[in-house]
């Protein structure tokens, strides 16, 4: 019998060493990957004080947001476990103002305590084994008036993407996680709404603002036909991005959290 390759660290973490192609390929170099980033392009500007603050990157993966980050005038540094991942984004970057180090999570307490002005951290709690505890250390690295930018995996919109796809029984057991399996990228953590807001309220921050980032695109029953079809997509999704229904259903909700006396303080 053939072993099941894992993709799992001692802690139980799902990890992408080895799956930078696979990142590139398959999410951003595609449809759904031009689009987060297009929409992340709008709404970070809305949703953050952007004032060229030094930034922290968590699990800045390809180096997308840092490099974004770095065009508009911050310092940034960019952690990533994965090494061919970070090598991918030291490529792209090498002409940024930007510093990258192999670090996961768990070790930034130690190794780049901070307090950070600004954090991002996005697509990343979903991989991990103990989401809460990782939200935790985020708030610890943030300084008294700095702004945590997080966006995770909507388990909402999961259950409604296997509906849509006739997964029904998948959904009536509950069984939404990934397993952590192969290369396979349905994480192993999906979170809800209402998990973001109690771990706010337990380590002393607050939502500033919320979006919903491709709350239509992967809901679609046919692939966009043509540019102006995508064109047509990002105008509908940019709308509705932060409107009631839709931003809860989008695949990924996009969070500005930042400590509760330092709330008014923001836009």
């Amino acid at each position: 019998m053939t072993a099941i390759a894992t993709h799992l660290s001692p802690d139980g973490d799902r990890y992408f060493d080895g799956m930078a192609d696979k990142f590139a390929d398959s999410l951003y170099g595609r449809r759904r990957g031009e689009l987060r980033l297009a929409l992340l392009d709008r709404l970070l500007p809305e949703m953050l004080s952007l004032d060229g603050q030094m930034a922290l990157d968590v699990g800045g993966g390809l180096g997308q947001l840092s490099g974004w980050l770095a065009d508009r005038g911050h310092a940034v540094t960019l952690c990533e476990p994965a090494v061919d991942m970070l090598q991918r984004a030291r490529e792209s970057l090498v002409d940024a103002r930007v510093t990258s180090l192999p670090l996961p999570l768990q070790a930034l307490p130690e190794r780049l305590p901070g307090p950070w002005s600004l954090i991002t951290c996005h697509a990343v709690l979903e991989w991990m084994a103990d989401p809460r505890a990782a939200f935790a250390t985020l708030a610890r690295l943030l300084a008294p008036q700095g702004q945590l930018s997080l966006m995770v995996f909507n388990r909402d919109a999961l259950r409604f993407s296997n509906v849509v796809k006739g997964n029904l029984d998948r959904v009536l057991e509950d069984r939404l996680a990934g397993q952590g399996r192969r290369k396979r990228l349905t994480p192993i953590s999906p979170l809800r709404h209402g998990e973001i807001l109690e771990w706010a309220e337990e380590n002393g921050l607050v939502v500033t603002h919320c979006a919903g980032v491709r709350i239509f695109h992967d809901y679609l029953q046919h692939p966009l036909d043509s540019d102006e079809a995508y064109r047509k997509l990002l105008e509908l999704e940019w709308r509705h991005s932060r409107a009631e229904p839709h931003w809860r259903l989008g695949r990924y909700l996009l969070y500005t959290l930042v400590p509760a006396n330092s709330e008014e303080s923001l836009p």
